[in-house]
């Protein structure tokens, strides 16, 4: 029991290879040929990198229906955000301060990063959880893998192999804001020891704590494979389809004030007499189907093979409410001072499809090489459609309706087309070239082609924007690394990686007309390791320098995207620790925190006079805080167990322009201008029985209660201050738009103490 959960512990702090041998037993070779498709992207033990691995059971111990990013938010240097307050819906995930679009994100190895925004929407994946074996991430930049490079992490998930014998299992939580999720598991078992049937049924809904913040996540997973000798094939396909009523405005601490916590202005209109109202239809509609095939082959004792298909296909449609806004915008006049308030409906397709492949050798006498690399093709189309136009008027003679001659119900306002072309190769190499000590290298050549074509829904002035981009880029990526295990229980690494990352989309949209340049990091990691039964411990300190980085601005798009832009200079530097304590084997601890320092440096910004441009020198990276600490006491005695968390966050700057409070010129009040620390835990209690009379092998029913001490907190947020000059001559944010924080910012709020009952079996 002891070394079993000693395991455990290590994996969780040293980053050692997580062991597939629950996937398929009774066969070495079939868990070898379950392993393959990710061997040659994920870190091993000896591999000189930071990493955490989460297995099965660990992940199973928290799924009970939050999305994908609030399961892992207590692994190091991980914060979250969650849009509806309490994880269900649209969620993401940020390490070291750094956001989702900076963050690699495969399944068995192929690439699940949006081919334009980089972005991963694990609402899209609903109770994807529930079909993963195992998860690692990898922070900084990791080794080389497919699809976008890795700006903050590279998170590789593992999906289930295919259990040798028959298994039927349900999963049903329910709780708090009308949340609940429904999964159906079952698998034929390995028939005639060859060929098997695995798959997943899944339903989640949520009401969300912010008004109307509602969700309906349903999804799916089936596999079929077989195992031959040295050969396996697996055909994966998956979906999900996401029903989520916008809640990604986020609202001023003034409006709350007004409403109430929960406020979400998402859809707000007001009718004839002026009541206030909600857009019913405000709802983000999506579907994602994918399909993998892989073969994996095992050639001899020394050399493994895996070559794979894949292809993605997205669609998506959802109405927007917009409210007294000029409707030359929408291309329903020539008049630019005619307003009024209109539908507008957002609908687009894309395909993504490609190969990846992985040649893996290993002489079983410290020398390990992967050769592989990958070919991926994304096309999409998007289109805006105008499905209501309400009375238009002039500002500040609402009562005298006007004509609108051009109004043409579902017409088109805009369209557009992108095509993506990504290829890259790599090679690894790790060498034992001394007992105990170990030489990494790690080549990577990406060579990335991206064009977009077409009328995009913003303006420059009085001119809609019409693309005509053709942008080509080849970028050389080396990682360099020793790895010295100066003892059983000692092991010290180093690793110095330069990597490189072209703009996405959205970069390009939000800064049209200005210079977009690609990123380039420079990450250096040094990291201490000790183990034994009882204690594991580790230390890893970081630098990563960067040019060009695309930082968050603190500003969102009309899709409730962050809008990022390219600062010349800026670096992450700092420390994470980890730790894991079994002293008798009912009780572990776990714990791990981060400090860091997070600088953009010679920041400028330009006066509310839109000519005067000042430099504040060196300022805070927004949205990285300079602390995270986790800490999870499990207790376990028969079958029963209790697992209490906790996470401190501390600030949270907005902007990257140093200030953490605004001046309000009509309420005279000062307004911050951060997330504010703060400090949540979380408590499962469950109880694990079997009931052989009903046929039940195993069953586990708990409640899971979230935010215990009912911290009232934010989880994300937005900022756009302007800037003045005080009495002093010092730069001052103000905000001129509204009351208080009214118009300059806005909160996503987290839901205070909630709960979710939940019971597993399986027969």
């Amino acid at each position: 029991m002891k070394k079993s959960v000693m395991l455990l512990v290590a994996a969780n702090v040293s980053g050692i290879a997580v062991s597939n041998a629950q996937i398929v037993a009774d066969s070495l070779k079939m868990v070898e040929l379950n392993a393959v498709q990710v061997t040659a992207l994920r870190s091993s033990g000896r591999t000189p990198m930071a990493v955490t691995n989460v297995d099965r059971e660990q992940i199973r111990s928290v799924n009970f229906g939050q999305d994908m990013p609030m399961l892992l938010s207590t692994l190091p240097s991980v914060t979250v955000t969650t849009d509806a307050g309490n994880g269900i819906g649209y969620t993401s995930l940020r390490v070291r301060g750094t956001d989702p679009s900076r963050i690699n994100v495969t399944a068995n190895g192929v690439p699940i990063n949006d081919g334009e925004s980089s972005l991963t929407y694990f609402s899209n994946m609903g109770d994807f959880a529930s079909s993963v074996q195992s998860i690692q991430l990898q922070r900084g930049v990791g080794t080389s893998t497919n699809g976008a490079g890795a700006f903050g992490a590279t998170l590789n998930m593992l999906t289930e192999g295919i259990a040798a014998k028959p298994f039927l299992g349900v999963d049903v939580s329910a709780g708090s804001y009308a949340s609940h999720k429904e999964t159906l598991r079952f698998g034929t078992g390995l028939l005639g020891g060859r060929f098997g049937v695995q798959g997943r049924l899944s339903h989640i809904g949520s009401e969300g704590y912010l008004d109307r913040a509602t969700s309906r996540l349903d999804s799916y997973f089936l596999q079929a494979g077989y195992y031959g000798d040295n050969t396996s094939v697996k055909l994966i396909t998956f979906n999900g389809k996401e029903k989520t009523y916008m809640a990604w405005n986020y609202t001023s601490k003034y409006e709350q004030s007004l409403y109430g916590r929960r406020y979400n202005s998402c859809g707000l209109y007001y009718d004839a007499d002026g009541n206030m109202k909600f857009y019913d239809d405000q709802f983000d509609n999506y579907h994602q189907q994918h399909y993998q095939l892989h073969l994996n082959h095992l050639m001899g004792d020394f050399w493994k093979l895996n070559v794979a298909l894949h292809y993605t296909h997205d669609s998506y449609v959802y109405d927007q409410m917009k409210t007294g806004k000029k409707l030359y915008l929408w291309r329903l006049t020539d008049d630019t001072s005619m307003r009024g308030d209109l539908v507008q409906r957002k609908d687009g397709d894309k395909d993504f499809f490609g190969m990846i492949a992985s040649a893996n050798f290993d002489n079983k006498q410290g020398l390990t090489a992967n050769f592989g690399g990958g070919w991926n093709h994304f096309n999409a189309d998007h289109y805006g459609h105008v499905m209501w136009v309400g009375t238009p008027y002039y500002k500040g003679a609402e009562d005298v309706p006007l004509a609108l001659p051009k109004l043409q119900p579902g017409m088109e306002y805009y369209s557009n087309n992108a095509k993506k072309n990504d290829l890259n190769l790599y090679a690894k190499v790790q060498w034992e070239f001394v007992r105990g000590l170990s030489a990494f290298a790690d080549l990577q050549y990406r060579h990335v082609g991206y064009t977009m074509q077409g009328l995009n829904d913003n303006w420059d002035g009085n001119a809609q924007i019409r693309m005509n981009l053709d942008a080509k880029f080849d970028f050389f990526n080396p990682k360099f690394g020793l790895n010295y295990q100066i003892a059983p229980n000692h092991r010290l690494y180093a690793s110095y990686a330069i990597t490189h990352r072209e703009p996405t989309r959205d970069n390009y949209i939000e800064n049209w007309g200005r210079s977009i340049r690609s990123e380039r990091l420079y990450d250096l990691e040094i990291g201490y390791k000790y183990q034994t039964e009882q204690f594991a411990a580790g230390i890893n300190l970081y630098h990563m320098n960067y040019h060009d980085q695309f930082v968050l601005t603190g500003l969102l798009n009309d899709e409730g995207e962050a809008i990022t832009r390219n600062l010349p200079r800026s670096y992450r530097m700092g420390i994470e620790l980890e730790a894991a304590w079994q002293p008798v084997d009912w009780f572990r601890w776990d714990a791990n925190a981060t400090l860091s320092k997070n600088r953009v440096k010679d920041m400028t910004i330009t006066l509310d006079d839109y000519t005067t441009l000042v430099n504040l020198g060196e300022t805070k990276l927004a949205f990285s805080p300079d602390a995270i600490v986790n800490t999870t006491f499990t207790f376990r005695h028969r079958g029963f167990s209790a697992m209490l968390q906790g996470q401190y966050v501390s600030n949270q700057n907005l902007t990257n322009y140093g200030f953490t409070s605004m001046y309000s010129t009509m309420t005279h009040t000062r307004e911050t201008l951060m997330l504010k620390s703060h400090f949540t835990s979380n408590l499962d209690l469950s109880y694990s029985f079997t009931l052989p009379a009903l046929g039940v092998k195993q069953a586990r029913a708990g409640v899971t209660f979230y935010n215990l001490l009912g911290a009232k907190y934010d989880n994300n947020g937005w900022a756009a201050p302007q800037f003045q000059l005080n009495a002093n001559g010092r730069v001052m944010a103000v905000n001129t738009w509204g009351p208080g924080d009214c118009d300059a910012a806005g909160f996503a709020p987290s839901a205070p103490f909630h709960f979710m009952a939940h019971l597993s079996l399986d027969f």
